[in-house]
């Protein structure tokens, strides 16, 4: 990852409601949640929330996926990877491997099912 595709990620970040957002899909994992549930939860207007969930696809932290006429937002793993471990390459002087525990312990992939809660119409 480059420094300029880093800046836009963390710049997507950089507001309240796209982090609260980005929060929401990372808890719910790779299934994500139809971006009319996601505006639900954080409170913001549908037409609002699609801008910000553009913002954060374009950063490459969130995808989407089309079903029928409803459109899917989930957490983009390898983005977040990448933002993560361009943060931290230089650590331990210049060693990224020592900083490899890290990324595993951030964003176990494995781990990575998204809980029963994220279903549509639930609480978040």
């Amino acid at each position: 990852m480059d420094e300029k595709v880093a800046v836009e990620a963390l710049g997507a970040l950089a507001q309240d409601t796209r982090l609260r957002t980005f929060r929401l899909l990372m808890e719910c994992g790779p299934d994500g949640l139809p971006a009319g549930e996601v505006a639900r939860r954080i409170g913001t207007p549908s037409n609002t929330m699609s801008t910000h969930l553009a913002i954060l696809a374009r950063a490459g932290l969130v995808r989407s996926r089309r079903e029928g006429r409803v459109i899917h937002y989930a957490i983009e793993l390898g983005g977040i990877r990448d933002l993560v471990g361009f943060l931290v390459e230089q650590c331990c002087g210049g060693r990224p491997e020592a900083c490899a525990p890290l990324l595993d312990a951030a964003l176990p992939l494995a781990a990575c099912a998204g809980p029963a809660g994220c279903q549509p119409g639930d609480r978040a």
